[in-house]
């Protein structure tokens, strides 16, 4: 029993030692301005260990369909204490030229392992997946300036927020009659989304808080349902 507890000790630590370890991303979203010929990411290996770099980036629907944008290089190895730079270039596609399309860019991390004679070794690859945000040319300013013009009404167990803008709100906290709902994402450009109230509430001011291009919290916005 002491040998199996041990085991169980050990893998929880190798666990926390790879939480902790490998490529850093430099940034939580990228925004892809339309009037630019491509977007830059750049990725960073703190570790003494080399990492092998895969990246690509995926529609929202993950379907067969394919995203219109090529990430360079593809695949690389990344020595530790060094740092890359991925850049995404635009390769087609009908994108919308009055409201943002949103992507996911996909970063995996595979650790390289010292091969031992007669010893097995485990590879844990971690992937990074990120918003990826095309913003059309003719689109100004940034969604903080226009998250006012959201309206919220109540629907059965849920509240339904309209969204008449050209920009993705990233929510990062919605409250109503102050309680924070749960598993708040996203609603998209000139679309409605739908979250689930807390127990107990059907109706109340609401507040919120969007995420910036930067990845940074904005400030509390109110309105009423």
């Amino acid at each position: 029993m002491k040998i199996f507890t041990g085991l169980i000790l050990t893998a929880l630590l190798v666990t926390s030692t790879f939480a902790q370890a490998g490529v850093i991303v430099g940034g939580t979203r990228l925004i892809y301005d339309g009037s630019k010929k491509e977007s830059s990411l750049s990725v960073s290996n703190p570790d003494k260990a080399p990492y092998l770099v895969q990246s690509w980036v995926d529609t929202t629907s993950g379907g067969v369909e394919k995203a219109p944008f090529m990430v360079t290089p593809p695949l690389f190895r990344l020595d530790g204490g060094q740092q890359n730079v991925l850049r995404v270039v635009r390769a087609g596609g009908n994108l919308p030229n009055d409201r943002e399309s949103l992507y996911w860019m996909n970063i995996k991390a595979i650790p390289a392992a010292e091969v031992t004679p007669n010893q097995n070794t485990l590879q844990i690859a971690v992937k990074t997946r990120i918003k990826l945000i095309y913003r059309p040319t003719g689109l100004k300013g940034t969604p903080e300036d226009v998250t006012h013009q959201l309206t919220w009404q109540h629907s059965g167990d849920s509240v339904l927020v309209t969204n008449p803008t050209p920009f993705y709100m990233n929510f990062m906290q919605i409250s109503v009659a102050g309680k924070a709902l749960k598993n708040v994402t996203w609603v998209g450009p000139q679309s409605t989304a739908k979250f689930d109230l807390p127990s107990g509430v059907s109706g109340g001011s609401v507040s919120w808080k969007i995420i910036s291009d930067y990845g940074a919290i904005g400030p509390e916005h109110k309105s009423s349902m």
